[in-house]
């Protein structure tokens, strides 16, 4: 059964915050599994889950949130969450051996792929593209791409926000030779920007509309149509030989499937969830909810998410970023196959 047969068949279920379950789980919840439609009960009296420990990595709001909001957390295994802003960082963790299971989009891993990272994909996430674009401060006088030449642009290193800006760039015939770029994270950004050291901004996330409401920034350009919309589910190679640990990856990405489906169907719910763990006001979060382009939905990875990436690997070799002849299918696994598809 796939995530969306799930989704079609399942009533969904949101909780109210002060119920929520806590978000480390034992075995225990087999016939819940069974009812739930997301491990059979042949496959769940398979395996042995007493020693499996899933490190999740989590974006604020995210699956640590969703899935215990939504009655999906009851897991037959342990589930450890960290927290990251970024999936390029996600991406390291996995290969220090520091993280299990998390997500990034292509950027990440083009770069995973050409450091030769000990990281494999094991699903892909559609998702939105919305939410993620260039912002200058509200006053400035930059009115098109082409007026940031020489201007000080901070983005993300790694991220769809590197990638979304050396593509705007190329469109008006400049490259990031043509600017002052500044790398820097997510928090080291929004206080640069605010101070006003930068003249323009490349980031994503709810930042954006946080800017907006406040009056400190507008869009110059949005990401929407330049970005694929596949993200991808990594795991640790160090465990993904471990049948048990396969079944657990694969519930984990069904119930985060499951999860998305139930929240779509309920956009305000999904916004009174959310807001207060990201500290974002209830309005804001259920209109940048309400403009997503497509919703979240998991599936197995295949050969044109693969050509996409190598579509996006091009951008990043053309600018010297990273070396020729790269070899993104050795980054692909399809362990999980069977157990996502069947």
């Amino acid at each position: 059964m796939t995530s969306a047969t799930i989704a079609q068949n399942e009533t969904c279920m949101i909780l109210p915050q002060k119920h929520l379950p806590r978000r480390h789980f034992s075995l225990g919840a087999l016939a819940f599994l069974a009812n739930a439609g997301l491990l059979s009960t042949s496959l769940a009296s398979a395996f042995d889950f007493s020693s499996v420990t899933l490190r999740v990595a989590s974006f604020r709001g995210m699956d640590s949130t969703i899935l215990p909001a939504t009655g999906l957390a009851d897991f037959p295994y342990k589930v450890e969450f960290s927290e990251f802003n970024s999936g390029n960082l996600i991406a390291q963790a996995i290969n220090a051996n520091a993280i299990d299971l998390g997500g990034w989009s292509e950027i990440p891993l083009v770069f995973i792929a050409a450091a030769k990272a000990n990281v494999k994909v094991v699903a892909t996430m559609d998702g939105p593209t919305t939410n993620q674009a260039v912002v200058v401060p509200t006053n400035s006088t930059v009115r098109s791409f082409a007026d940031l030449r020489g201007k000080k642009i901070g983005y993300i290193r790694s991220t769809t926000a590197h990638y979304f800006l050396i593509r705007m760039l190329q469109q008006v015939g400049l490259t990031l030779a043509d600017i002052k770029p500044v790398p820097l994270g997510m928090s080291q950004g929004l206080t640069a920007f605010k101070s006003g050291s930068l003249d323009a901004w490349a980031t994503y996330g709810y930042v954006i509309p946080l800017l907006q409401a406040d009056g400190s920034a507008r869009i110059l350009e949005s990401a929407e149509k330049i970005l694929s919309g596949h993200y991808f589910i990594g795991a640790n190679p160090e465990k993904l030989s471990n049948p048990a640990f396969q079944a657990a990856a694969a519930d984990y990405i069904l119930r985060l499937g499951k999860a998305y489906a139930c929240l779509t169907q309920n956009k305000p719910q999904w916004a009174k969830v959310v807001a207060p763990v990201i500290q974002v006001p209830e309005d804001i979060v259920l209109r940048d909810l309400n403009e997503q382009n497509r919703a979240y939905s998991p599936r197995p990875w295949n050969a044109n998410d693969i050509q996409s990436a190598l579509s996006v690997a091009d951008v990043f070799i053309q600018q010297g970023l990273i070396t020729p002849n790269l070899t993104l299918e050795q980054v692909f696994s399809n362990a999980l196959f069977p157990l996502l598809s069947g």
